[in-house]
């Protein structure tokens, strides 16, 4: 197994969003490398806490090591989706401070040869973030129907071939199942016409599989909204996403919750709550020049900023 790295993408500026305070309770939603975490425990000494979330073991065992010396940090080893139940057994009942979600895949998950994210490397279909769940990128290319691959290449990948690849696919594995990554790359490669571009033809179609595989979409819909649930007034969500459909659904639910009213526009009166969040960013936070000739997959990460202001006097 090859050494974990991890670059932690907008470190400060993920991190300055959350206005890190002493005796204040933050969560870290995806521990990684443990980046984030560490400029969050520097912030919040001698008295905050924070509990940091990751499902992958590899990012555990990295970000323990690195970590070490920090004792007002709790590394739980569990989806973020579970955040309301995890609090709860840890008998928080309020985030004081703030939460953190850095969303996706990491580097090292996309660039370990085992772990099946990447095309160019022959690998089994994996793409676990989580490498003890029952469902791979194997079951869904191997028993997902042609309609059913269709929809998810279309609404995931936003791939403009989705049906020749999807019946490609349902054609190979008629005759024999499809077990590696190199075998589905060249499947959409030979299924797909030549197109001059700088992407790969797989490239949308391996997004969607690992999309579909961890329910990435649904889950940050979901946490978000249970977020909100727990948090205090003027704790903080900062939230970088990578992709435009998971900074679509971050920015629906930002909007949502901020806006005063949701009635229907034939109504004469408002019965609306008041909103429980207010956009501290209108626009999305980009990755700085520096960072991006340093790192320049940060060219795609956005950085969503809410407050809470739910129980805001008057």
């Amino acid at each position: 197994m090859q050494e974990f790295k991890h670059y932690t993408v907008m470190k400060n500026e993920a991190v300055d969003a959350l206005n890190c305070r002493d005796g204040l309770i933050y969560v870290d939603c995806t521990l990684g490398g443990g980046g984030h975490s560490e400029l969050i425990l520097k912030r919040i000494q001698p008295n905050g806490r924070l509990i940091s979330f990751d499902v992958d073991q590899d990012a555990i065992d990295a970000a323990t090591e690195k970590l070490k010396d920090y004792k007002n940090i709790t590394i739980v080893k569990n989806s973020y989706t579970n955040i309301k139940s995890v609090l709860k057994n840890l008998s928080i009942e309020k985030i004081t401070g703030g939460v953190l979600f850095d969303l996706g895949a990491s580097y090292h998950q996309l660039t370990a040869q085992e772990r099946g994210f990447s095309f160019s490397k022959e690998a089994p279909l994996d793409m676990r973030f989580n490498k003890e769940s029952d469902f791979s990128a194997y079951d869904v290319v191997n028993t997902y129907s042609e309609d059913e691959l269709v929809r998810i290449f279309s609404e995931y990948g936003e791939e403009h071939f989705s049906k020749r690849i999807a019946r490609a696919i349902v054609n190979t594995r008629k005759t024999n199942p499809i077990n590696t990554t190199t075998e589905l790359a060249n499947i959409i490669v030979n299924s797909t016409p030549k197109v001059k571009s700088s992407i790969h033809p797989a490239t949308r179609v391996f997004q969607a599989i690992r999309i579909e595989v961890n329910q990435e979409l649904q889950n940050v819909k979901n946490t978000l909204n249970d977020v909100l649930d727990l948090l205090d007034f003027g704790a903080i969500i900062s939230v970088i996403s990578f992709h435009s459909l998971e900074d679509r659904v971050v920015k629906q639910v930002f909007k949502y919750h901020s806006s005063r009213c949701h009635c229907d526009k034939t109504q004469m009166i408002c019965t609306c709550p008041p909103p429980i969040l207010e956009l501290v960013n209108k626009k999305p936070i980009m990755a700085s020049e520096e960072e991006l000739k340093e790192n320049p997959p940060s060219r795609s990460a956005k950085l969503r900023v809410v407050r809470c202001i739910r129980g805001q006097k008057g």
